[in-house]
């Protein structure tokens, strides 16, 4: 059974349906250079609309993040740089709570 709303899915195999705040963190956090270095977040289905990538881009003097956004539904493309993990997942789940949903209204 797939997710109801969306997944996420890391380069190491690791996939979570609907992931909370918590478990966004926790697989940001698992991130590393060597073999897990990116994390995809987007609607369970074929073609989505939209989606959120968290990509480790640097590690020298701690962690950095870069955090691309896009819906094609509304125009957007945003990308950003950040080494605050729980800020990085706080606001992934609330931009994604704006996304529309499969099957829902648009």
């Amino acid at each position: 059974m797939g997710a109801d709303y969306y997944r996420a899915d890391s380069e190491d195999g690791d996939r979570i349906d609907d992931p909370s705040e918590d478990a966004l963190f926790m697989m940001i956090s698992d991130l590393n250079g060597s073999d897990n270095t990116f994390l995809n977040v987007r609607p369970d289905g074929p073609a989505p609309h939209w989606s959120a990538t968290v990509t480790l881009v640097g590690t020298v003097g701690g962690n950095a993040y870069e955090v691309i956004r896009r819906d094609t539904a509304r125009n957007e493309h945003e990308v950003t740089v950040s080494s605050d993990i729980d800020g990085i997942a706080r606001e992934l789940t609330i931009w994604m709570a704006a996304r529309d949903r499969p099957g829902g209204p648009v």
